[in-house]
């Protein structure tokens, strides 16, 4: 027996949108078996389980399928790029905070250690997405993506407040030096870098014309059952690594702006510390975010986007539907969303 089961994207590509699933043609009017050949998790009630992320019509999925593998293939040379990238300077950011005793660079640098983790965890998600789901893995790989966000979130917080307790000390002792032309040139390159990543990030993200568009949240057309305002994943990776690379380019500014005041003015080398709370305050917003979306999906909670009234209207509309009961909508990961239910249909 083949251990891999189906997942339920799966059975959504396979009998159309949420309507037609519900239709007399859809093979749940006993009882839904989920694959098992011995009949465990059968269920006298009918029932549907749905995730949607992608073109319900049956028609061009063959076409949708090989312009996503394209568009995944594209997503992870513009991620592994921009990683290369991140990762090369934000090791020459470190050495360069060393050598400049600049605790505004240091911050810079795990600033950049943010942006590497969502680059890892976008590469990631666009890894563990191809693998299929298994009987000790039914619902596939999906929340790796989410627990990776998780542990990337908890280590930059230490890392920052590392940084922060650093800065205080010195303005407490005021007794350090910093070399100021060490921390412009880093500072500079800083800038360069994140505008080359930011226009690697940019064109992928305005390079498929208006089929792929930039909100990050599901949505339920109650004409097409479910849908995502992105035609595939990585739509959503490379948006919020972009987003990542404007923040610390903003920051990576900021750093340059401190780094000629100290030059200029070395009685003002108190701008350093100052610029350390500035930017990890800057950096712990940016993690606040990915924090409340893991939660949102590890407590399973509806999608933003998506209205509970809504989907269950458009299951009361469709024809042969009696009842609905035990409604179930929840996200998988970023991007995945499922929903199950308990149907009682007309004979």
């Amino acid at each position: 027996m083949d251990s891999k089961l189906p997942l339920l994207g799966e059975v959504k590509s396979q009998y159309g949108t949420l309507e037609e699933s519900m239709s007399d043609k859809m093979p749940f009017q006993a009882s839904l078996s989920h694959g098992f050949d011995d009949g465990v998790a059968k269920t006298k009630v009918p029932a549907i389980a749905l995730v949607g992320d992608s073109d319900s019509s049956s028609s061009g999925e063959h076409c949708h399928k090989d312009r996503g593998n394209t568009i995944d293939q594209a997503a992870r040379r513009k991620l592994i790029t921009a990683s290369v990238l991140c990762l090369i300077f934000m090791l020459g950011e470190i050495v360069g905070g060393l050598l400049s005793n600049s605790l505004a660079i240091a911050t810079d640098a795990a600033h950049l250690l943010t942006d590497f983790a969502s680059f890892m965890i976008s590469l990631f998600s666009l890894y563990v997405s191809t693998r299929p789901a298994t009987r000790r893995m039914s619902f596939g790989w999906y929340r790796a993506e989410v627990l990776g966000a998780l542990t990337s979130v908890l280590l930059i917080w230490v890392v920052t407040a590392v940084l922060v307790y650093l800065a205080v000390l010195r303005i407490i002792s005021d007794d350090y030096e910093i070399n100021a032309e060490i921390m412009i040139i880093s500072s500079t390159i800083g800038v360069i870098v994140n505008i080359i990543m930011g226009l690697t990030l940019h064109q992928h993200g305005h390079s498929h014309g208006n089929s792929h568009g930039h909100s990050h949240e599901n949505s339920f057309d109650p004409e097409n059952g479910l849908s995502h305002s992105h035609s595939s994943a990585q739509n959503i990776n490379v948006r919020a690594a972009f987003i990542h690379v404007i923040g610390d380019f903003l920051q990576s500014v900021g750093v340059c702006i401190a780094a000629f005041i100290i030059y200029f003015k070395p009685e003002w080398r108190i701008v350093d510390p100052i610029c350390t709370f500035l930017f990890s305050i800057l950096v712990l917003m940016t993690t606040f975010a990915i924090l409340k979306d893991t939660l949102r999906v590890l407590m399973e909670a509806t999608p933003k986007g998506m209205e509970f009234t809504d989907v269950l209207d458009i299951l009361h509309r469709t024809d042969g539907v009696l009842r609905v009961h035990n409604v179930r909508i929840w996200a998988l990961s970023m991007d995945k969303v499922a929903l199950c239910a308990h149907v009682v249909m007309s004979k």
